[in-house]
């Protein structure tokens, strides 16, 4: 996801008209690239991002509640909780044909100014004073750009003047006939490589749609097309924007988000959004380039659990090997009192016994140690039998154990993958200290509220409850659920248990099967197409005593396979 300058034009427009005269009230490090600030404008709450990132940069304007993915803040964050908290924005501007939009702001230690720089490989976010560099997220040193340095206390210095372009806007018909006759090799040159080189803020997809309604076919050369064509191509495409009128939205590919846009493209696939900001944050949600802003605060504590799993998974394979069977238990019994019925039978030195425990069973063959008498055989496998028989008692339930440790570490490698703040990191990470898996240093707990289970309400009035995580299924079964209400879990699959609370009224099949999708939605089988969903009332349910937080027991189950669906309430 690429911004040309259209898209910042119309970003500037958007942040003008939401933001222009807003306070500023609170500052977040998302992440190690991306700042953000709640705005109080317009008497609503804004979330402006701003993002550095080397492949795809980006401003966008939120709804959604700021969420703090650093533990350790950036400097630059720093500097703006400190510089910023309580200043009102005064001014956005964008640089003719730049992809830059500068936000002033006006606070108690002065006038500031955010500097959001979107040119890929290049991207940076800076604040600056009196046009000194506070502070900015790529420090550039010397080493490797000593013409323009961005390090705190230095002068701020814009990017180059951008090379000497047509204006794509006021394109006369002269302009275009020499653009079109001085192409190298005319024949093979496309207009999408083309025009970004001659024509100011032309990115390679709009000069793909230019080239579409010039000459029909978005990957035309220079000579298939005229310069008249081309003059009212570029008319037709860039229209709205000499009236600031943008028609933002997102190009698909094969049904995916592939880019965002501030003007309408018919060449492609094309989905309108609402605004700007909603294309990128769209483009962003889709995956495009940015991964979640606490995934690198996951990978400790997922290695941590990958190793403690195939610890447990080794070990559970041991005692399944080491698990005697009936059958085997009864040969080694049966070959001591052959050994005895036969003694007498026994040469010394024999290594083998031959003989059949009743008339019809088979002749079994039985190893005998030349050096020991037939009686201290015979002893010998009684030992081996009642080892065996005392291993078989305890063995199963250190299997039993095994497995819901199993159980118990697989429910929260699904907490941590739906973990979307630090408390909720926090809590897996405790759970390995627990049972001291852990493999970095000690933490102690964070301090803060823990969120509960999520409760909703259908659309005919009844309430149910979802638990994201071990902590939240197991304040459900202990504190929140009566006996008579329907509980819900994906079989046999880490996952959410979901509560439909009965008050009185029947509890129709249409709103289990409802329930039973959003339970599938939020289990380790989530993308699947069918998800067995198990359930009863919750007087059926028990906690498993000594296992982890969640983890139960349950009878008189019904099965219902559904689809998973997060709007299954919707409809």
């Amino acid at each position: 996801m690429r911004l040309d300058s259209f898209a910042i034009g119309a970003l500037h427009d958007e942040l003008q008209a939401a933001l222009l005269g807003g306070r500023v009230q609170r500052v977040v490090d998302i992440d190690a690239m991306t700042l953000g600030l709640e705005v109080y404008a317009g008497r609503a709450r804004h979330s402006l991002l701003l993002n550095a990132d080397a492949q795809a940069p980006y401003v966008a304007r939120s709804q959604e509640k700021l969420r703090r993915g650093l533990q350790q803040p950036t400097q630059l964050g720093l500097h703006c909780r400190n510089l910023l908290m309580g200043a009102r924005i005064r001014a956005i501007q964008q640089p003719a044909w730049d992809r830059i939009l500068h936000i002033q702001l006006e606070a108690q230690a002065g006038t500031f100014y955010l500097i959001a720089e979107l040119v890929p490989r290049r991207a940076n976010i800076l604040l600056t004073r009196d046009g000194r560099i506070v502070d900015c997220l790529r420090r550039v040193g010397p080493l490797v750009n000593r013409y323009r340095l961005s390090l705190p206390k230095h002068i701020y210095v814009p990017p180059p003047p951008l090379p000497q372009s047509l204006d794509p806007l006021q394109l006369s018909i002269d302009e275009a006939e020499a653009l079109l006759a001085n192409a190298d090799e005319p024949r093979q040159l496309q207009l999408r490589r083309l025009l970004p080189r001659k024509l100011l803020g032309i990115s390679p997809l709009l000069a793909q749609e230019i080239a579409y309604r010039a000459t029909g076919n978005a990957q035309a050369t220079a000579s298939d097309c005229s310069a008249e064509a081309l003059q009212a191509a570029c008319q037709d495409t860039l229209a709205p924007a000499l009236q600031r009128h943008w028609t933002p939205g997102i190009v698909l590919r094969d049904g995916l988000p592939l880019a965002a846009s501030a003007l309408e493209l018919r060449h492609i696939q094309w989905q309108p959004q609402a605004s700007l900001s909603a294309a990128i944050l769209h483009m962003r949600a889709s995956g495009d380039g940015a991964a979640s802003a606490y995934e690198p605060a996951k990978l400790p504590v997922q290695a941590a659990l990958d190793v403690a799993l195939d610890k447990l998974r080794a070990k559970l394979a041991a005692l399944q090997r080491d698990l005697p069977d009936a059958a085997q238990l009864e040969a080694l019994k049966q070959a001591g009192e052959l050994i005895l019925a036969y003694q007498h039978g026994i040469a010394h030195g024999q290594r083998e016994l031959r003989a059949a425990y009743t008339v019809d069973a088979p002749e079994a063959r039985i190893t005998l140690q030349p050096e020991l008498s037939p009686l201290e055989n015979a002893q010998l496998y009684f030992r081996r039998y009642r080892k065996a028989k005392a291993a078989r008692a305890g063995l199963p339930q250190r299997l039993r154990s095994t497995q819901l440790e199993i159980a118990h570490l697989a429910q929260l490698t699904r907490d941590l993958q739906q973990a979307s703040n630090w408390l909720e990191i926090d809590d897996v990470v405790q759970a390995l200290q627990a049972r001291n898996a852990w493999l970095g240093k000690p933490r102690p707990p964070m301090g803060g509220t823990r969120a509960g289970p999520r409760r909703i309400v259908s659309p005919d009035g009844f309430v149910l409850w979802i638990g994201r995580n071990s902590r939240q299924n197991a304040t459900l079964i202990s504190k929140i659920g009566k006996a008579q209400d329907i509980w819900l879990h994906a079989r046999e699959v880490p996952g959410a248990h979901v509560l439909i609370r009965y008050d009185g009224r029947r509890i129709s099949d249409e709103l289990i099967a409802q329930a039973a999708a959003l339970a599938a939605h939020h289990s380790s089988r989530s993308t699947d197409r069918s998800v067995p969903v198990d359930y009863t009332r919750l007087k059926y349910v028990k906690a498993i005593k000594g296992a982890g937080p969640g983890l139960v027991r349950y009878r008189n189950e019904r099965t219902i396979h559904v689809q998973p669906r997060a709007d299954a309430l919707d409809g």
